[in-house]
């Protein structure tokens, strides 16, 4: 793998990382109770999800 190959991967999985991050921060409230989740913990959740 290329650093150039390397460097595409860690911004596509950045961009995806910030996207889910801002919709589950965005996500209305009676939604996230329904999937037993807190909105606070975006960042946890996205970051769990991107990178594994």
């Amino acid at each position: 793998m290329t650093v150039l190959n390397t460097v595409r991967t860690a911004m596509q999985k950045r961009a995806a990382y910030t996207q889910l991050k801002r919709e589950l921060q965005a996500m209305p409230l009676e939604t996230a109770i329904d999937l037993g989740m807190f909105r606070e913990d975006a960042a946890k959740i996205a970051s769990k999800a991107v990178y594994g």
